[in-house]
Parts: C-alpha cells; structure tokens; sequence
C-alpha cells in the first residue's frame, strides 16, 4: 500500500478513536490536576534527552569522530524542529510575581542574539530561525528572571507563538500578558494583542472585554484607544 494511503488511513483511524471517545456536542470531561504529574515527567524527559544528545554531540567532537559527532547534531536539530506544546500552562509561563527591574549583562546578550534570529529568513530557514529565537528567549526567562529584559522577551515570546509555525494562541495570550504584569510601563501594544487573542480565537471574551477596558485606561497610542472602544461597545452589544 503507498505511504500516502497508509498516512490517510492513520488520520482516519485516529479521528474515528476521537469521535468515539467525545460524543458529538460535548466538551471534553475535564481532566483537572490529574495530567499534572505526566506533563511533569514530559518536561524532565524532553530536558533529558536535549542534554543528553548536546553532551554526546561535544564528546565525539572532542575526540574528532566527526561523524558521529554530526549524527547527534542532525538528531538535535530535529528535535529542535519538533513542536512542544505547553500542555500545563503554568508549568511554562513564569509567574506574574517576577520583578523587571536588573540589568543583567548576559540577559542583555541572549535577547540580542534571539533577536538576530526572530522573523528572519524564508520557508525552513524561517522555521529554524524562530525555534532559534524561542529557545534563547526561554533561556533568558530560566537563566535570568530578575533581568529587566524579561518583559521584552515575554512580548517577543507572545509574537512567536501566535504566528506560523506555532499558532499557539492561548500560549501567546499568556505571553502577552506577562509581558505588561511584569513591567507596568512597558510601551509595548501586549494588553491589546491579548485582547484580540482572547477574543478572535474565542479563548475567553469575558477576559478579552477586562483587557479591552484596561487598553483603554493604558494605551497612550490613541489609534490602540479608539480600536478597543470600538470592539468592546461591538461586544457589549452582543452580551
């Protein structure tokens, strides 16, 4: 049988599994704490294996076995390439506690060589630049969460997961929001791209209508003003 029937016949099979398990008009039953310690386990083993083929790729380097060394390369390259959903949000967004306040030079230095790689290059080498970039932005968020660059890269974070190839939007939405919580005064449009995400990707239009209203009190752009005043009477009229 060719690849690509086989192929089909996999998504087929896996979409009659889905429908079997969730009756047509119900919500998925709500699994509460109970995935908790799996995605937990996901994360140390994803950590694992990263060092794991990092660590080999520098040993066979060092003793020149070239090879080799470029097999573990290609490896890790893949699994670069690989999207790693954020099943348990608070297990990959920093809490709203952390302060923006220390400048740090090698945080300083992350964000620039992130921001060498973000939104640049065409087709895979676009994909590839921005896994770049997410990687070294989470990096800084791990290494140095007193940096004052923290809100900047929360901002940029929030880019990347709402565009191709992630399209993440609840993800960025949380982004986004970090990206104001930790520094107040940030001149950064993050309040109304949440909104619009929480909104246009109907995540949460009761939480969009709360950010369009602090857009409102917020913004100092009277263009992110009049958008937000706009959306939230179009809103309201439909509550």
């Amino acid at each position: 049988m060719p690849r690509s029937s086989l192929a089909a016949g996999a998504i087929l099979l896996f979409a009659a599994a889905l429908a079997a398990q969730t009756p047509p008009g119900m919500a998925p039953k709500p699994l509460g704490n109970n995935d908790l310690e799996l995605v937990q386990k996901l994360l140390t083993v994803r950590h694992d294996y990263q060092a794991t083929l990092e660590q080999l790729r520098h040993m066979y380097l060092q003793a020149g076995d070239i090879e080799r060394g470029r097999w573990a390369e290609d490896e890790l390259r893949q699994y670069h390439r690989i999207l790693k959903y954020a099943y348990r949000l608070e297990l990959d967004v920093p809490p709203t506690t952390l302060t923006n306040q220390v400048n740090v030079p090698e945080a300083n230095q992350l964000f620039m060589r992130a921001m060498s790689y973000k939104d640049k290059g065409w087709g895979t080498d676009f994909t590839d630049n921005q896994r770049r970039a997410e990687i070294l932005f989470q990096e800084l968020l791990t290494k140095y969460p007193q940096s004052n660059k923290i809100s900047d890269t929360a901002y940029m974070l929030g880019d990347i997961y709402e565009k191709q190839p992630y399209k993440m939007y609840r993800r960025a939405a949380v982004y986004f929001e970090r990206c104001f919580q930790w520094n107040l005064s940030t001149t950064h449009d993050a309040r109304l791209r949440a909104a619009h995400l929480y909104d246009r990707q109907q995540l949460d239009r009761g939480h969009a209508i709360e950010l369009y209203k602090e857009v409102i009190t917020h913004a100092s752009d009277t263009r992110h003003i009049q958008e937000a005043q706009k959306r939230l009477a179009e809103l309201q009229g439909t509550r």
